[in-house]
């Protein structure tokens, strides 16, 4: 029997707003326990909360982002239930009128539904110690948006591009870091399967608190082998929360699977209703920069580049503002996403850094590039300069002149270094004039290895070219 993944996620992205979203309380991460909290965020009697305005413009954002349609009216409700965590035994959220509804996000040709954008507050931090167990509220009242999606995943391979699509937009709208090591973005998958004619299924499982792509996909392929396990042997799976054993490689059964009814929403009584006028989203509609998609198919026609580049290019705001900034000077927008991708982007992931972590200055790296550009350096003896100048933060043109560094331009000194390296390989020579082509390559390499990296290398290969032709 052939079957369908069927998967829909729940994304928290926490909102990267100053303050909580009911009280002046600092959302600040990795300060001291519990000392970010005060009685509104504990929900102690005698409190009220007050939504914080930025919340509304930054889930709005979001809504925008990701085309949705903007409820004009909206309200929290009370989500009841107890975790050691959320000592008042409530959370603040928004139930049947969430503030954005109906939007979708487009991967490769495929669209994928949104069902709804509402905003809450986060819980605060369960710690356990072999000891004890401590509870960090910190946390606590940090404004979360909730996206739900359609159940219109159908593999890990999509669900993975999906939530990098997303991460890319929440990044460039501004409204969350997307760190997920930080929690500050976290995914529950509900996965099932289904056969080809939708007559055989298996019961909806989810998968709680996934905080890293890589476990999101490795715990849907888990789930997946266990579904169609079950189902081959005409049993069915619960329909229960499960959570991702990282040190085992699979998925465990944490508790039934809570309904709505479970949580006994009702409207939250201590805020009033949300009412969200049209030239507010008019305003935030027109701010709202330039997103991944729309920047990838400008690239495309602007700059020429091949897939890959333009991907590259555009992973982050930060990545195609540092490319357009080097083009606007380097005019070779190939070039210059070339030497990008295999030289800065790799020592970025190399050494775990931002692009704005770089110790050099941005007119640097333009510098660099013109010196290649130019011929006074080769793209080889770039790459060395360029590691230096990511370790030091110096100019190329000081790296230079300490290093001795200079193209070995001169046509007449590379003829005789050529000339050295023919005599030394009569070998190739001969084996040249028996239709062996690629021991041009050697030779180009060897006379590149003669002069440390210096010469350029199409200057030397033509060199070489030129004098078998005539031998």
């Amino acid at each position: 029997m052939e079957y369908i993944t069927v998967v829909g996620l729940e994304i928290h992205a926490e909102l990267k707003t100053k303050s909580k979203i009911f009280c002046s309380c600092s959302t600040g991460f990795g300060e001291e326990e519990n000392s970010q909290c005060c009685p509104i965020c504990l929900g102690l009697p005698g409190t009220l909360p007050s939504l914080n305005k930025k919340v509304i413009e930054y889930a709005i954002r979001a809504g925008i982002g990701l085309n949705c349609e903007i409820a004009r009216k909206s309200f929290m409700d009370r989500k009841n239930y107890f975790y050691p965590d959320l000592n008042k035994a409530y959370q603040i959220s928004q139930y049947d009128k969430p503030l954005c509804e109906n939007g979708h996000i487009q991967i490769n040709d495929k669209r994928i539904g949104i069902k709804r954008i509402h905003i809450e507050e986060d819980a605060g931090k369960t710690i356990y110690t072999n000891e004890a167990r401590l509870l960090n509220y910190n946390r606590s009242g940090v404004p979360l948006i909730e996206i739900v999606t359609e159940p219109d995943l159908s593999s890990s391979i999509e669900t993975s591009e999906c939530l990098e699509e997303l991460k890319e937009i929440l990044i460039y709208l501004d409204i969350c870091d997307c760190k997920m090591e930080e929690g500050s973005l976290r995914c529950d998958v509900n996965i099932n399967i289904e056969s080809k004619d939708k007559t055989i299924r298996s019961n909806i499982v989810e998968i709680k608190n996934l905080n890293s792509f890589k476990a999101v996909k490795k715990a849907i392929e888990y789930e997946e082998s266990r579904h169609r396990f079950l189902l081959r042997e005409n049993k069915n799976t619960i329909r229960e929360t499960r959570r991702w054993d990282e040190n085992k490689k699979i998925t465990v059964a944490m508790r039934k699977k809570e309904e709505a009814q479970d949580y006994r929403y009702f409207p939250e009584p201590d805020l009033l209703k949300i009412f969200v006028e049209e030239s507010f989203i008019e305003e935030i509609r027109k701010g709202l920069p330039e997103l991944p998609n729309e920047k990838r198919n400008r690239f495309i026609l602007q700059y020429e580049l091949p897939e890959y580049h333009i991907n590259i290019m555009t992973k982050s705001k930060e990545m195609s503002n540092y490319f357009e900034e080097v083009v606007r000077t380097v005019k070779n927008p190939k070039m210059v996403s070339n030497f990008i991708i295999s030289v800065l982007y790799k020592r970025l992931k190399d050494d775990r850094m931002d692009i704005e972590d770089l110790k050099y200055k941005i007119d640097d790296f333009v510098k660099l590039l013109e010196l290649v550009v130019n011929g006074y350096i080769s793209n080889n003896m770039a790459k060395k300069l360029y590691n230096i100048m990511h370790e030091t933060g110096e100019n190329p043109e000081i790296i230079m002149k300490e290093k001795g560094i200079i193209q070995l331009s001169n046509e007449k000194d590379i003829v005789k270094i050529v000339k050295e390296v023919l005599e030394e390989n009569l070998k190739s020579i001969k084996d040249y004039k028996n239709g062996k082509k690629k021991v041009i390559g050697f030779l180009v390499g060897a006379v590149m290895k003669k002069t440390k990296g210096s010469a350029n290398p199409q200057t030397v290969n033509e060199i070489i070219l030129d004098i078998l032709r005539k031998k």
